[in-house]
C-alpha cells in the first residue's frame, strides 16, 4: 500500500509499505506548493494535495509523477475528498473545500471543474466528509455550523447550528453514522436524523480521526496517542499511548483491499505526527512499544492519507486526457538541512 503526507515545509511525501519486510520505503518527496500543505487525499493511484497557496496539486502514484494543478479556489484549500464507486479502482469525483466557505466539485476524468458552491458564508471550512453513496457531503466550519450538501443537485440542503466549532467530520464505512470532533469531545451521530448516540471524552484536543470497518474509530491529537473507540458502546477498546513524541496529525486505517470486511480487519494503522515521523502499527499487538515500520521525514507533518494494501493502477479512460499542466516526473527529495526542521 502507499501513504502520502503533507508538511508545513511545502513538501509532499509518498511512501510504500511492505508488511512482509516491515519497512516504509520513500517513493518521492516534492516541494509541490508555495505554502504549507493543509490536506491530502488518495484514491487508487491518484493523489491530491491542497495548501495555503489556494492551489490543488495532483499526482500519479503508479508513475511517481505530477499531473498538474487546479486553481479554482481563491482561499486556502482546507479539505479534500475523492468519491470512488465500490466497483471502480479509480475516483469519479474530487470535492474540495476552502477557507472562504466554498466547496468545489470536479470530474476526476480530466479533472474538469463542474461547479463551486458557497456553503458557509465567509467562514473557513474545517473539514468535509463524503457519504459512501457519493450523493451528499457534510462540512463543518468556523461559523459553528454543520452543513449538509446535496452533491447530485449541487446545493446546500441545510445548515445546523452547533454548540461549539467542530474541526473534524467523518462518515463510517456504511454511511449510517458520522462523527464530529470539537476540542476534546467526539460525538457519534446517526446519519438519518443527526441524533447523538455517544459523546467520546478525550484527554486533550482531537486533531485527526479515522473510522474502521470493524466498528472502531481511531482518534489522535494533542495527547500524542492513538485511541481506538468502540462506537457501539462509546468506550475505549484500546490505546497506543505515546505513539509519537509530538501531536498526531493524521491517521489512516489500512485494509487488504479497498472493500475489505471482517472483524479481524483492519490490523494495520498508520499515523503521522508533527515530529516528522510516519509510523505503522500492528494493532493486534497493542502491548508492543515499537511500531511495525517507521520513516522520519524530518518535516513538520500536517496531514496523512493512504491507499489499500493491494495497489491497483488506475485504469486508463478513453478521452480522459487531462486539460491541466503537462505530467512531470517527481524528483526524489534532496532537501538540505536549511530546508527542513526537526519535529
Amino acid at each position: 500500500m502507499s501513504l502520502v503526507a503533507g508538511s508545513y515545509e511545502k513538501f509532499i511525501w509518498g511512501l510504500t509499505l511492505k508488511p512482509q519486510s516491515q519497512s516504509l520505503t520513500p517513493l518521492f518527496s516534492y516541494p509541490s506548493h508555495l505554502s504549507s500543505i493543509k490536506t491530502v487525499a488518495v484514491s487508487g493511484s491518484v493523489v491530491a494535495s491542497g495548501g495555503d497557496d489556494d492551489t490543488i496539486h495532483l499526482y500519479d502514484l503508479s508513475a511517481a509523477s505530477s499531473l498538474g494543478s487546479l486553481h479554482q479556489h481563491s482561499a486556502s484549500v482546507t479539505a479534500l475528498s475523492f468519491y470512488a464507486p465500490p466497483n471502480l479502482p479509480f475516483p469519479r469525483n474530487l470535492v474540495s473545500a476552502d477557507a472562504a466557505g466554498s466547496l468545489a466539485i470536479f470530474d476526476a476524468d480530466g479533472f474538469v471543474h463542474l461547479t463551486t458552491l458557497s456553503v458557509h458564508r465567509n467562514a473557513a471550512i474545517n473539514d468535509l466528509a463524503l457519504h459512501p453513496s457519493g450523493e451528499r457531503a457534510l462540512t463543518v466550519a468556523r461559523d459553528n455550523c454543520l452543513a449538509v450538501v446535496n452533491l447530485v443537485r449541487g446545493r446546500r440542503n441545510c445548515c445546523l447550528r452547533l454548540d461549539k466549532e467542530a474541526t473534524l467530520v467523518k462518515f463510517n464505512a456504511s454511511g449510517d453514522h458520522f462523527f464530529m470532533a470539537a476540542k476534546e469531545k467526539v460525538s457519534v451521530h446517526q446519519t438519518e436524523d443527526a441524533r447523538i448516540l455517544f459523546e467520546l471524552e478525550c484527554s486533550k484536543p482531537v486533531l485527526c480521526a479515522a473510522p474502521a470497518r470493524n466498528g472502531l474509530l481511531y482518534t489522535g491529537g494533542e495527547d500524542k496517542s492513538i485511541t481506538a473507540w468502540d462506537i457501539k458502546t462509546g468506550k475505549v477498546a484500546y490505546c497506543l499511548e505515546d505513539a509519537h513524541t509530538s501531536r498526531v496529525k493524521g491517521i489512516v486505517v489500512l485494509t487488504d483491499t479497498d472493500g475489505a470486511t471482517g472483524d479481524d480487519d483492519p490490523y494495520l494503522v498508520a499515523s503521522g505526527s508533527s515530529d516528522g515521523s510516519i509510523r505503522v502499527w500492528d494493532v493486534r499487538m497493542v502491548a508492543r512499544e515499537k511500531p511495525l515500520a517507521e520513516y522520519n521525514t524530518r518535516s513538520r507533518l500536517t496531514c496523512l492519507a493512504g491507499t489499500s494494501l493491494r495497489f491497483r493502477r488506475q485504469k486508463p479512460q478513453d478521452g480522459s486526457k487531462s486539460k491541466i499542466v503537462k505530467r512531470q516526473r517527481l524528483e526524489d527529495g534532496k532537501k538540505g538541512d536549511d530546508e527542513t526542521k526537526e519535529g
